[in-house]
C-alpha cells in the first residue's frame, strides 16, 4: 500500500480504531491486539502520540481494580496496559469517563490491518494446520498382562 512515512497520524489513529473494534468480538484476537499495541506504541516513540494518565479498567478480570494507561492518538484516545514507570510519572485519572468517546469511523478491517502492519512490520504467525488424529478406543488389559 503506502510506505510508513506516508501515513498520517490520522489515518493510522483510524486503523488502530477498527482493529480495536474488531478485537473485541473476534474469535481469536491475540493478533489484532498485538498490533495495536505495536502501532501505538511506535507513535509513542515517534512523538504522534502521548500518554495522557492512567484511568481505571472497567473489566479488571480476576483482579479487584486495575488500571490502563490512557494514550491519545490525533482524535482518537485508546487504553493499553501501562509499565511500572508510568504509575510513578502520570497522573491517575480515576474512573472512564463516558462523555469522551472517539469519532465514528468508516474503514474496513482488512485495510485497517493493511495500514498497520506496513506501519509497524508486524506480520501474523503463520496458520498451523492441526490434523485431527482418528479415535482411537482404548485398550483394556487385564491386570498382569
Amino acid at each position: 500500500m503506502s510506505e510508513p512515512s506516508e501515513l498520517s497520524s490520522q489515518r493510522i489513529a483510524q486503523a488502530i480504531f477498527t482493529v480495536n473494534k474488531h478485537a473485541k468480538t473476534a474469535p481469536d484476537s491475540r493478533f489484532l491486539y498485538q498490533m495495536k499495541k505495536a502501532a501505538i506504541d511506535q507513535m509513542l516513540k515517534e512523538g504522534k502520540a502521548k500518554k495522557v494518565g492512567l484511568q481505571y479498567s472497567r473489566n479488571p478480570g480476576l483482579s479487584q481494580q486495575r488500571s490502563d494507561l490512557l494514550v491519545e492518538c490525533a482524535d482518537y484516545m485508546f487504553h493499553i496496559p501501562p509499565q511500572k514507570s508510568d504509575f510513578k510519572e502520570l497522573p491517575h485519572l480515576g474512573k472512564l469517563s463516558d462523555n469522551v468517546r472517539n469519532p465514528k469511523t468508516r474503514m474496513n478491517l482488512r485495510e485497517a490491518k493493511t495500514i498497520l502492519q506496513s506501519y509497524t512490520g508486524l506480520k501474523p504467525a503463520p496458520a498451523q494446520n492441526q490434523q485431527k488424529t482418528a479415535y482411537q478406543r482404548p485398550v483394556f488389559k487385564r491386570l498382569g498382562e
